[in-house]
């Protein structure tokens, strides 16, 4: 990266060249020092989610300098990649579980969980530590934890297998505890471990902003996984003669990552705002409200006006976002668009329909194609 910072001393005849010119170039590289920073503090290691490289194959035994060179990871992320790399492909499906899930999540929402690029995946707004940043790190830190324990039921890791969870006391007597479930209890410890890294390494004086986001950080990953945990459920299968389910086989199994999503959505709605006490912790703003658990969202900075395109704070805006007109709803024209009204197009779609049950055993449809009216922000 050129950024044209080098430093050339003026003739030593003129007295104070030397002196500020020195100035200058400590100055400068000062300031590429910082830039710099702030480059690899954009990458993170949602990046995973958007690699192209993360197939099985590329995960070689050895194959350290792969792990070097995944964008996003910190030192400490980069030292678990080489010791687990058959993991990595997981990690990056669990990250792209979360991103999906948040943008099914906040679809009908001003701020709906754009990516933006490859390595900071969704920019400048995650440099804010507002609710969508609260949410956005527990959902993906779900995602690992969900990935992680179902790539060992279903063997393809190589230090995990099905799960070893102790047998639920109320299970009746008679049905047995086994089977191969989700190993939640390996997927939840690797989650921690991988994903709270980038926060770990750190170090920030007592009192800082820094300090305080790093803190939010870590608490919101792991209410996320927390929620994964909380909702996984024992699973059972019948056994018997003519299906007389006289017998039953019971194991762990993880929620669908859908009501992951909707528990954490409320989590969202409810949020705590947080602030950085004397003592250098966090602590709830508003004394009135129940404090928040290990189990619920927590934030420290209002979110930022997502109506308008900028720069500075990431917010893409809602120009060009569809709108429902008949909504009073977020999804509705008039908060969607933020008053500034709205254009209304004809387009034409295309779906299925007339579909008929043919024996045995397929659905067979027609495509029909219609016009309907669309409105889109100005």
């Amino acid at each position: 990266m050129n950024l044209g910072l080098g430093c050339v001393c003026r003739p030593g005849s003129w007295p104070y060249g030397s002196l500020l010119d020195s100035r200058h170039c400590v100055f400068a590289l000062t300031l590429l020092t910082l830039l710099m920073q702030v480059v690899v503090e954009a990458n993170s290691w949602w990046s995973l989610a958007m690699n192209p490289l993360l197939i099985p194959e590329a995960y070689i035994i050895g194959a350290q300098p792969l792990c070097s060179q995944l964008v996003g990871l910190s030192q400490g992320q980069k030292k678990l990649c080489q010791l687990y790399q058959d993991h990595m492909q997981y990690i990056g499906e669990g990250a792209k579980t979360g991103i999906r899930e948040c943008q099914y999540q906040f679809r009908q929402r001003r701020w709906n969980c754009s990516t933006v690029d490859n390595s900071s995946v969704f920019g400048r707004v995650m440099q804010i530590g507002s609710r969508e940043t609260a949410f956005t790190y527990a959902i993906s830190a779900a995602g690992v934890v969900n990935a992680v324990s179902r790539a060992c039921r279903e063997g393809e890791l190589s230090s995990c297998g099905c799960s070893r969870a102790a047998r639920p006391k109320d299970l009746p007597r008679d049905w047995l505890w086994g089977g191969c479930g989700d190993n939640l209890n390996y997927g939840y410890r690797f989650s921690k471990e991988f994903v709270d890294a980038r926060e770990r390494e750190k170090s920030f004086p007592k009192g800082s902003y820094e300090s305080a986001r790093l803190m939010m950080n870590i608490h919101n990953n792991e209410a996320g996984r927390r929620t994964v945990s909380d909702l996984a459920n024992v699973s059972c299968k019948c056994h018997g003669v003519s299906g007389s389910c006289s017998l039953k086989t019971c194991w762990l199994q993880l929620a669908d990552f859908r009501k992951v999503g909707e528990a954490l959505k409320e989590k969202y709605d409810s949020a705590a705002a947080m602030k950085l006490n004397t003592r250098g912790k966090l602590v709830q703003m508003h004394s009135k409200f129940n404090a928040p658990t290990s189990h619920d969202l927590v934030y420290i900075e209002s979110s930022p006006d997502y109506c308008l395109k900028n720069q500075s704070t990431g917010s893409l805006g809602t120009v060009g976002r569809l709108c429902n007109k008949t909504s009073e709803g977020m999804d509705g024209c008039e908060l969607m668009c933020c008053g500034r009204g709205y254009d209304q197009y004809k387009a034409q779609i295309v779906e299925r329909c007339h579909c008929k049950f043919h024996w045995c055993c397929y659905v067979k449809c027609k495509r029909c194609t219609k016009i309907v009216d669309q409105f889109v922000c100005k």
